[in-house]
C-alpha cells in the first residue's frame, strides 16, 4: 500500500529524528525494518503521557521490530545482512558511532552499492562540531529559531514540540528520496548528510539576508511580526481568536465587517507599510472591537466576510472538529497496548497512490526479529543462540 511499496528500510535510529524520517517512508508504503537494543529498545518507548506512553503509537507505526546488539559482533552481523538487502539506511548517531560499530556507510555501500545512507545528526558529518553531542533543542538555538520565539522582555522559549527534530526527520525524508530518484540514472546510492542545525536554518526565511544586506536583526516579536499588521491574536468575550488581514484587499474587508470601511482608506492603515508602522494602534482598535463578542461569533464573521481567522485548537476540538473528521487529519488506530487509538493521518495526500497506516506499532522488542532473522538466512539454532546471549 503506498507509493513506496517497494522501498525497503532499515532504521537503527533512537528518539526522534531518525525515527520520524523512517515514519513518514512507513507511512507512504516502505517496508520499515527497526533496529534497537535488546531489552528496553528505542527510549521513544519510554517518552511521553501514558502508561505506557502514547507517542510511540504514532513514531513507530508501519515498523517491524528487531532486537539487535550492535555492540557486538553477531548484532553487527545482523544488521549488515538486514542492510544488504535494503534501499535505504536510516541513523541518527553521533558521527562515527556506525564506524566504530564497524557499519561504515562506506562499507555497507560497497556490499550494496545502490544502498542509499540519510545520517543526521546535530552539526552534520563533516567541521569543526560535527563530533559533538546535539539535540534538537541545540539545532533550534543554533539554526536561529529559538532567538525569535517568545516575548522580548524575557529568556527565548521553545515551540512545545520537538520541532528541530522533526525537521530533520522531513529533510532526511527529502533528501532520500531525491536520491532514490537519481538512482533510477546512475544504479548507485549515496550518504544523505542531515544536520538539525541546517534543518531548522533552511526555514529562517530571510533572517541571514536582511542581515546581511541592511544590518536588520529579527528579535522575538511575542504573538506578532513586526510590520505584518494586523495579524494577532485577539480577545473575545469567551477566548482568543487569531485573525489575519495583513493583505490589503483582506483588511479592507475586516474594516467592512467591523463597521469601519473608511478605516481601509485612511492613510495610516490604507497599505502594508502603513498598518506595520502603526500596529500597536491597529491592534488595539481591532481588540476592542473583538472583545465585544464570542469565539464562534467572530469566527463566523470573519468567514461570512473571507477573513482568514482561526481558534486555538486543542485535542479536544481536533477530535469534535467536523473539517478534521472529512479530511481524516485524525485516524483511529487498532493498537496493541492502548485499542483504538486516535492518531495524526498519513500525509502529504496523494490521490492515486495513497498512503495509509498498515500496522500498528510494535509493543515488543524485537516482535518481528525471528521471522525477519529467518527471511535474512538465520536457522531456527542461530536465532536461538542469539536470543540465549542477548544478542537479539
Amino acid at each position: 500500500m503506498g507509493p513506496l511499496s517497494d522501498i525497503r528500510v532499515v532504521e537503527l535510529g533512537q528518539l526522534i529524528a531518525g525515527p520520524f524520517c523512517a515514519q513518514l517512508f512507513g507511512d507512504m508504503g516502505a517496508t520499515v525494518v527497526k533496529i534497537e537494543p535488546p531489552g528496553t529498545g528505542d527510549p521513544m518507548r519510554q517518552w511521553g503521557a501514558g502508561d505506557p506512553p502514547v507517542w510511540w503509537e504514532v513514531i513507530a507505526r508501519n515498523k517491524r521490530s528487531v532486537a539487535a546488539d550492535l555492540r557486538t559482533a553477531e548484532g553487527q552481523e545482523i544488521a549488515r545482512r538486514l542492510i544488504a538487502g535494503a534501499d535505504v539506511l536510516i541513523e541518527n548517531f553521533r558521527p562515527g558511532t556506525l564506524e566504530k560499530w564497524n557499519l561504515a556507510p562506506a562499507d555497507l555501500c560497497a556490499a550494496n552499492p545502490r544502498l542509499i545512507v540519510v545520517r543526521v545528526s546535530g552539526y552534520g558529518q563533516t567541521g569543526p562540531y560535527a563530533t559533538r553531542a546535539g539535540f534538537g533543542g541545540i539545532g533550534e538555538a543554533m539554526g536561529g529559531w529559538r532567538a525569535l520565539v517568545g516575548s522580548p522582555d524575557r529568556p527565548p522559549s521553545r515551540l512545545g514540540v520537538s520541532i528541530g527534530d522533526s525537521l530533520a526527520g522531513t529533510y532526511g525524508c527529502l533528501g532520500a528520496l531525491a536520491a532514490l530518484h537519481e538512482r533510477h540514472t546512475s544504479g548507485k546510492g549515496q550518504i544523505v548528510d542531515v544536520s538539525l542545525f541546517e534543518s531548522v536554518l533552511q526555514v529562517m526565511e530571510g533572517l541571514v539576508p536582511e542581515y546581511a544586506a541592511t544590518g536588520h536583526v529579527r528579535t522575538r516579536s511575542g504573538s506578532v511580526l513586526k510590520g505584518i499588521a494586523p495579524s494577532n491574536v485577539y480577545p473575545c468575550r469567551d477566548g482568543e481568536l487569531l485573525i489575519a488581514a495583513n493583505q490589503d484587499a483582506i483588511f479592507r474587508r475586516l474594516a467592512t465587517a467591523m463597521g469601519r470601511p473608511e478605516l481601509a482608506n485612511d492613510p495610516r492603515y490604507a497599505t502594508h507599510v502603513a498598518r506595520g508602522q502603526h500596529q500597536d494602534a491597529l491592534d488595539a482598535m481591532i481588540a476592542d472591537w473583538s472583545s465585544r463578542y464570542d469565539v464562534a461569533e467572530l469566527e463566523a464573521l470573519m468567514a461570512q466576510h473571507a477573513v482568514p481567522a482561526g481558534r486555538m485548537f486543542a485535542p479536544r476540538d481536533m477530535l469534535e472538529d467536523a473539517h478534521f473528521r472529512a479530511r481524516e487529519a485524525l485516524v483511529e488506530v487498532e493498537t496493541e497496548r492502548h485499542g483504538v487509538l486516535p492518531m495524526q493521518g498519513v500525509f502529504p495526500r496523494l490521490s492515486r497512490t495513497p498512503g495509509g497506516i498498515a500496522r500498528a506499532a510494535p509493543a515488543e522488542v524485537g516482535k518481528d526479529g525471528a521471522a525477519l532473522l529467518a527471511a535474512a538466512g538465520y536457522d531456527a539454532d542461530a536465532i536461538e543462540r542469539f536470543r540465549a546471549r542477548g544478542v537479539i
